[in-house]
């Protein structure tokens, strides 16, 4: 009998749940960067093995919202946890566990339908002292069904998670088609691609206020048309840079991965907009698919 279900990675920004996702997957579907609320939806990755299929729902990360759109991220994270079969706590090995880690364990533990394991992620980058000293730390701080640690980074135990998680979920048939590694419409991945871009380039005041819209896609032509949102005219000279710059490096490093996702050459057309304070203004969030 397979067993298969929904497992939610679960932690505060930044500390690799959708580099683990995609290493799992084994395909880039989340987009990742260096910026704390990279994620701003649930991105299904499916993974099926001989022993069963997971679904894993990677969220955005757990955080003190300052506006509209992070209390909206915090309700997707709560709503997604309450219907999922696994929780997975995630915590980096290479930074100590602190209040926010202890808070969120406490939070978690109020989905009583999931089973709860722990993942301790980027252990590539510790000694295995130190490795050890933050496993025996977490086995103190709650009681889990597994800790597993694990490099996404390196491949490093990823094989014995994934069998691991599949273990903790209920026996049924396959969710998803086999050959299916995403349920993530093709439309919503060519903007999350160009917002990646977006993030790498810009420098630190910006990444919140980004959102990005495709206005139109032909695929046989190959042709995108896509727009680049900020919340104020300054904000939106940044992106656009010095005689254009900026957005063209943006559009040349996005149309190389375009190219590579859609199996062609394609034509990007990228044009910057503003929408005053999108973050905190309910019509604007629906209209930018919040």
């Amino acid at each position: 009998m397979t067993r298969s279900g929904f497992v939610s990675f679960v932690g505060r920004p930044n500390v690799g749940k959708s580099t683990l996702t995609n290493a799992l997957i084994g395909q880039k579907i989340a987009i990742t960067s260096s910026r704390p609320q990279t994620t701003r939806k649930a991105i299904r990755g499916v993974l099926t093995r001989a022993t069963g299929q997971l679904v894993i729902v990677d969220l955005p990360g757990v955080h003190r919202p300052r506006t509209l759109l992070g209390e909206r991220l915090n309700d997707l994270v709560q709503s997604t946890l309450s219907e999922v079969d696994l929780i997975a706590f995630c915590t980096p090995a290479n930074e100590k566990l602190g209040p926010g880690d202890q808070r969120l364990i406490e939070e978690i533990g109020k989905f009583t339908k999931a089973r709860k394991i722990a993942i301790v992620t980027k252990t590539d980058s510790v000694s295995k002292d130190r490795l050890l000293a933050h496993l025996l730390e977490l086995g103190q701080i709650a009681q889990f069904e597994e800790i597993v640690p694990v490099s996404a980074l390196k491949g490093d135990q990823l094989d014995l998670l994934a069998e691991l998680m599949i273990q903790q979920l209920p026996e049924g048939p396959l969710l998803y088609p086999e050959e299916t590694i995403t349920d993530e419409a093709l439309e919503d991945r060519i903007c999350e691609v160009v917002r990646e871009k977006a993030l790498e380039r810009l420098n630190d005041e910006l990444p919140h206020s980004l959102a990005v819209t495709l206005d139109e896609f032909d695929p046989e032509q190959g042709k995108i048309f896509a727009s680049v949102w900020v919340e104020r005219d300054s904000q939106k000279g940044i992106v656009i840079g010095k005689a254009g710059s900026m957005l063209k490096q943006i559009g040349s490093e996005a149309r190389e991965e375009l190219n590579q996702l859609l199996g062609q050459r394609i034509h990007l057309s990228l044009q910057v907009r503003v929408a005053k304070e999108w973050q905190r203004d309910p019509k604007q969030l629906g209209k930018l698919g919040f």
